[in-house]
């Protein structure tokens, strides 16, 4: 069970992380990093291990990356300026520390 609610975290992290990202820049960036980075911490430590970490890491990172390519109508989510790289680079080294952080 704690696998399944792994990646629902995972699934919900990847979600607001995208939604939130362009609300009111830099904030918006700022507060979705600094979310991500702290789930997938507390998920380690909520269940007791690094690989709950990965798994909800791995489901974030495709929630992310999904998010940057186009949609059925040629729509991005995560567009190409400052603040959609931004979410892919520091976001991915954020989540990487957060994973190798001690619970």
């Amino acid at each position: 069970m704690k696998y399944l609610y792994s990646i629902l975290f995972g699934l919900a992290l990847g979600a607001s992380s995208v939604f939130v990202h362009s609300l009111y820049p830099p904030f918006g960036l700022i507060l979705s990093i600094a979310g991500a980075s702290f789930g997938v911490w507390a998920s380690g430590r909520q269940w007791g291990g690094r690989t709950f970490r990965f798994i909800v890491a791995i489901v974030w990172a495709i929630v992310v990356l999904r998010a940057g390519f186009p949609g059925l109508n040629d729509e991005y989510l995560i567009q190409g300026d400052g603040l959609g790289t931004s979410l892919l680079n520091i976001g991915f080294i954020a989540i990487v520390i957060a994973i190798i952080m001690p619970l």
